[in-house]
């Protein structure tokens, strides 16, 4: 997880709390003033919480098998209030976090995305680099080898020193047989 995101994450959780406490304010009025939300919505849970709650203490006291009396209409209601409005927070609260974390896994996969089509241009591109340099190194090897550019160079010297001693411009083999020739006679 980003560990920058957090503060904000926390900031927003206060802030949402903060606007839910006056939905669950209401919640808990509703549920005072209403006789089937207080009897059907608010007594059940009270009473079960109760209960749980009783037992557990009994139980570290080292009580067992005791009977636990029910709270009173008034008592269950106004805990049965509490807890309603308690667990609106609450879930407002966990949809934002909830919510955040979706928003941050799709960021993840958007950016882990963008990397994956990154690296895949990046691999055509030395697919393409790779298919140049295959070419260029077929043209360095179709290239003449250096000992044919030499010798290439030697005949232009010997077709410019012929034309500048003003002999006719001969092919080279005949221009060594030539030289040849001509020099017996001296």
């Amino acid at each position: 997880m980003v560990v920058g995101a957090f503060p904000m994450a926390k900031l927003l959780y206060l802030g949402i709390r903060q606007v839910s406490k006056p939905l669950a304010n209401r919640i808990k009025e509703a549920a005072r003033r209403s006789e089937f939300f207080k009897t059907y919505i608010c007594l059940p849970p009270a009473q079960l919480y109760h209960w749980v709650e009783m037992r557990t203490k009994m139980r570290i006291m080292g009580f067992r098998g005791t009977v636990i009396k029910p709270l009173n209409e008034e008592a269950a209601a106004e805990l049965g209030a509490e807890l309603l409005g308690e667990a609106t927070i609450f879930i407002v609260g966990g949809s934002c976090l909830v919510l955040e974390y979706w928003r941050h896994q799709a960021q993840q996969r958007r950016k882990e995305e963008e990397q994956r089509a990154a690296w895949d241009a990046m691999r055509d591109e030395v697919g393409h680099l790779a298919l140049a340099l295959e070419a260029l190194q077929a043209q360095v090897q179709a290239a003449p080898p250096k000992g044919a550019l030499e010798e290439l160079q030697a005949q232009m010297r010997e077709v410019r020193a012929q034309l500048s001693a003003g002999d006719p411009p001969s092919t080279p083999g005949a221009a060594s047989t030539s030289q040849a020739a001509s020099s017996p006679k001296k």
